[in-house]
């Protein structure tokens, strides 16, 4: 009975990785659906505050070990991406708030961090797995959404 729970306990393990590592659709050109979520300090953000403007969202989770090593990296970015007139938010998906406040004391965030408790958002990108850039041009156009971040291309993406 042990070795059938750790069969199926494999199965859908892999299943799962299977499902997170399908590949997304990278340009894209649908518009981004709006949304508004509450940050860390409890203050309401709304995409459409930054119509016009730029933005990149990440989606991550504290568990996630990408996520961790992105979220540094976003931070030694983030002032490039200011001077550009690119605003960056942080997107946590599915956890709790006072997770994510504990969290955020050990990573200084530079940045805006956004609670999506219920991951609805993340639903409504069609965000299949974590780490996820979504780019969204100054027209308010999705124009890139995968795992990586498009170092090289990013500014041709949304700078258009």
């Amino acid at each position: 009975m042990k070795k059938i729970n750790l069969v199926v306990l494999f199965l859908v393990l892999v299943q799962n990785f299977l499902f997170a590592a399908q590949p997304l659709r990278t340009e894209t050109s649908e518009l981004a659906t709006n949304f508004t979520l509450l940050d860390l300090e409890n203050k309401e953000f709304s995409l459409s505050d930054f119509k016009g403007k730029p933005v990149i969202l990440f989606f991550w989770t504290t568990w996630c070990p990408y996520c961790r090593g992105e979220l540094k990296q976003l931070n030694t970015m983030h002032t490039q991406f200011l001077q550009n007139g690119v605003e960056l938010v942080a997107i946590n998906v599915g956890e709790p708030a006072d997770k994510i406040q504990r969290f955020a004391r050990s990573y200084l965030f530079s940045y805006r961090v956004l609670l999506d408790t219920d991951a609805e958002v993340a639903q409504a990108f069609g965000i299949l797995g974590v780490p996820t850039y979504t780019l969204i041009n100054k027209e308010g156009h999705v124009v890139f959404n995968n795992h990586y971040f498009p170092q090289k291309k990013y500014k041709g993406l949304i700078l258009k």
